[in-house]
């Protein structure tokens, strides 16, 4: 009875193994969910020759779609033709063919006899009426049957809308929503049946009114992208560039799509497709996948577009210094008075783009979304914004933009009359986001939020603006950290840091944090309040030391460093690392010395250290000597040891969780989730079921057999060999020979055993020889000026 409301998912079948049809698959695949990969039946060669070429070619795409490359191994090729009836053993069946209403209504009149009765049917449309597609299907289908909308790429976009029909069942939807948010990793957001449903609707009116306001304003596709990436809190990729990665014909077709279907949209005159992009696709220029669009690559410089030379210039993206200092205001209230009484072209161009944005989605908020967290959390996950559209609103002053937008229709200036409506004016209207939850103008009430089981795994959700978390309460504070509850048997250890950058501050609050929840609770679990982990050791305080020539400093913080790492391997209750995002240096070296880690899947774990001239001196070497030296079980260490000394040398960062299991930086123990917002949960869990099977520490050890002067002798050679082919600098050299031998044991015989001490002692003597070299020094202050390594 327990699981009588789960979504028991054994198998998937995804429909077209297309750019979207095979990254889902791949996605699913990341879970350990078995997928089969349908299609048309090849003309010639294999008949699942189309699956295989898809699958081929996504294990070439960057960034990839698989946590690691064995994973293609779960899919399975097949075609409608011959395999159509092991749709009959699928628990959930995708389609993700072309956007063609006719072709997705013949393909369901082919498999529907085959969809087992207790399956959910979904359809991957990014616009197309879940209704008019459900009407094809047979009656008892038709309550498991909705939209399920991905965005490219599925791995790493975090939103999905599902779209219900009239039929569908509501139980399939809470289950549908659960397996996508847990297993998945999705955000996920209910959307209504309308026309491109609420990301794409709203995020496609965007870049129309952006593209229309591009020529009102007589400015350049370079200009306009310098304008509306990162400094206004968008994606990097800003608008053109973006429109030549989701490819110039594709958005046509959309647009195309939104003019035919929404005849009454107050904002209509502008669903067109520009003269310029129709002359684009004429040409075969069509963005990134042509090598040619908006922007293309002449050697190493970017050429842009432009309309007046009717051709391809230098891109220059240039920003007028006056609209560069407004931007740079942090007060959004006063960051927008300034680019409303602007003069500047530019300034009036932004302010153009928020207004109309503003004003489109107050006006179809009722008929596209439930509430307005939903429209934003939509636009955030599905477009890469840092806030969404009425969180901007809000921030700046609801009734400053909304003056200011009435004053805009009044004179003309807006694209269209069309008033704004009465719930946004309303003189008591402050905002939408509240504590309690946000404005549904069809219920007229602050919504909260679904309360779907689901949810209870996640103790703190991505909030919007207006939103607020309380973190527990607080047990130990210092200027590094922070150790709070909010389950009375496991304490939570979070930092304060930028970055949550390893500091002398933090590594006091790890070593004391350690001690206190020894005395009070069952576990300890490493968790941030938000992405990274931890980005590694902080440089700006070993710069400040070694510009007074203090080493004395640096020599405790290194002694300090192996100390919090031992702490929390030898604690005598659990310490679990819940970890997402960066795991570098000493982050990464927290949670190999943890008695568990739980990792999102998408974890970048690495120990960099060669990249700033050291090495891995919080005990990462010894670490992974030990590893070693366990998995050789009395044999051959060598193997073993290798690519560890190569993970250090070359300064691997993992690619995945499941990478950073291959590569040995998180054991096969280990547990890897999908929803970050769930980390603190399991890790929780993990915690007290450790602590109630009778957890003990792992004794330190004195048992750890080296390689010893053979196995340093055999990695000396290889880097000799790299050093003459060129591949690595001098001090490369240098600093590899010093790992060689800290995971070789030291200068003594093969096969002699060593302790965790006499490893963390080569550790702490190697580290600080390299600190006072000139070219360790030059790589740190390069760094930390450029944010990226200096090859000396």
């Amino acid at each position: 009875m327990a699981n009588e409301n789960r979504f028991l998912v054994r198998k998937v079948a995804v429909l077209g193994s297309g750019v979207m049809g095979s990254q889902i698959a791949a996605h699913l695949a990341n879970a350990n969910v078995e997928v089969i990969l349908f299609d048309l039946t090849s003309k010639e060669g294999h008949p699942n020759s189309i699956v295989q070429k898809s699958l081929a070619f996504l294990q070439k795409l960057e960034p990839t779609p698989f946590s690691v490359k064995s994973k293609v191994n779960y899919i399975t090729a097949a075609n409608y033709d011959n395999d159509i009836n092991l749709l009959e053993q699928c628990d959930l069946i995708i389609e993700a063919i072309s956007e063609r209403m006719d072709w997705k209504k013949d393909l369901y009149s082919k498999v529907s006899s085959k969809i087992a009765s207790h399956a959910i049917f979904a359809t991957n449309t990014s616009g197309l009426s879940i209704q008019s597609l459900s009407e094809v299907l047979p009656s008892h289908l038709r309550k498991n049957f909705c939209g399920i909308h991905f965005f490219n790429p599925p791995r790493y976009m975090t939103l999905v809308e599902i779209i219900p029909q009239k039929e569908t069942d509501s139980k399939t939807l809470d289950q549908l929503e659960a397996f996508l948010t847990t297993t998945l990793g999705k955000g996920v957001i209910r959307a209504k049946d309308t026309p491109n449903f609420i990301a794409n609707r709203i995020g496609v009116f965007s870049m129309l009114a952006t593209m229309y306001h591009t020529d009102k304003f007589h400015l350049g596709f370079d200009t306009v992208d310098a304008l509306t990436g990162t400094s206004i809190g968008r994606a990097k990729s800003a608008t053109y560039r973006t429109l030549d990665v989701v490819g110039i014909d594709t958005l046509a077709h959309v647009i195309k799509t939104m003019g035919d279907t929404l005849p009454n949209d107050p904002w209509h005159s502008i669903f067109k497709v520009p003269n310029w992009i129709q002359t684009l696709i004429s040409k075969g220029a069509v963005g990134q996948k042509a090598g040619a669009g908006v922007y293309k690559k002449n050697g190493k410089e970017i050429h842009v577009l432009d309309l007046e030379l009717q051709n391809y210039r230098l891109s220059k993206q240039e920003v007028d210094p006056s609209v560069e200092a407004i931007l740079k205001i942090k007060d959004p209230s006063e960051k927008f008075k300034q680019l409303i009484k602007s003069d500047n072209p530019q300034a009036q161009f932004l302010w153009s783009i928020f207004r109309d944005l503003f004003h489109y989605c107050s006006v179809q908020l009722q008929d596209i979304s439930e509430n307005a967290r939903d429209l934003d959390l939509a636009i955030r996950w599905g477009y890469g914004w840092s806030m969404g559209p009425f969180e901007t609103w809000q921030a700046a002053g609801w009734k400053l933009i909304t003056e200011a937008i009435n004053n805009d229709i009044a004179s003309g200036k807006s694209i269209t009359n069309t008033p704004l409506p009465t719930w946004v004016t309303d003189q008591n209207r402050v905002a939408v986001h509240f504590a309690e939850g946000s404005y549904s103008p069809t219920k007229k009430i602050n919504e909260e939020r679904r309360k779907l089981p689901v949810y209870l795994r996640q103790h703190y959700p991505e909030k919007v603006l207006g939103e607020k978390h309380s973190y527990g309460e607080t047990i130990f504070e210092n200027d590094g950290v922070r150790l709070w509850n909010i389950d009375p048997d496991i304490a939570v250890l979070s930092f304060k840091s930028k970055m949550h950058a390893i500091g002398s501050d933090v590594l006091d609050g790890v070593i004391e944090s350690v001690k206190v929840a020894e005395k009070n609770f069952k576990g300890l679990v490493l968790w941030q309040t938000e992405s990274p982990f931890s980005a590694g050791a902080n440089l700006a305080q070993v710069t400040q030391a070694l510009q007074t020539n203090n080493f004395t400093i640096l020599e405790t913080m290194v002694k300090r460093f192996q100390e919090a790492s031992m702490a929390l391997k030898h604690s005598l209750i659990p310490t679990v690392a819940a970890v997402q995002g960066l795991a570098l240096g000493g982050g990464c070296e927290f949670v190999m010395h943890c008695s568990k880690a739980v990792a999102a899947l998408e974890t970048y774990m690495g120990l960099v250290e060669v990249g700033v001239g050291l090495l891995p001196a919080g005990g990462g070497c010894k670490e992974f000597t030990l590893r070693a030296s366990r998995e050789a079980k009395g044999g051959n260490i060598f193997p073993f040891l290798q690519r560890y000394f190569e993970n250090i040398a070359m300064a691997k960062v993992s690619r995945s969780a499941e990478d950073a299991k291959e590569l040995g930086y998180l054991r096969a123990s280990d547990t890897i989730i999908f929803n970050p917002n769930e980390l603190l949960y399991v890790a929780t869990a993990e915690a007290k079921g450790m602590y109630e099977s009778g957890y003990r520490p792992p004794l330190k050890s004195r048992d750890i057999i080296v390689t010893g002067k053979g196995g340093i002798a055999t990695f000396k050679a290889a880097l000799v060999n790299m050093l003459a082919g060129g591949f690595i600098s001098e001090h490369d050299f240098e600093i590899g020979k010093k790992v060689a031998t800290i995971l070789g044991g030291g200068e003594i015989e093969q096969g002699n055993m060593v302790t965790d001490e006499w490893l963390l002692e080569l550790e702490y003597r190697f580290f600080m020889e390299l600190l006072k070299t000139n070219k360790t020094q030059q790589r740190i202050e390069f760094m930390l000026k450029n944010g990226k390594p200096l090859r000396n």
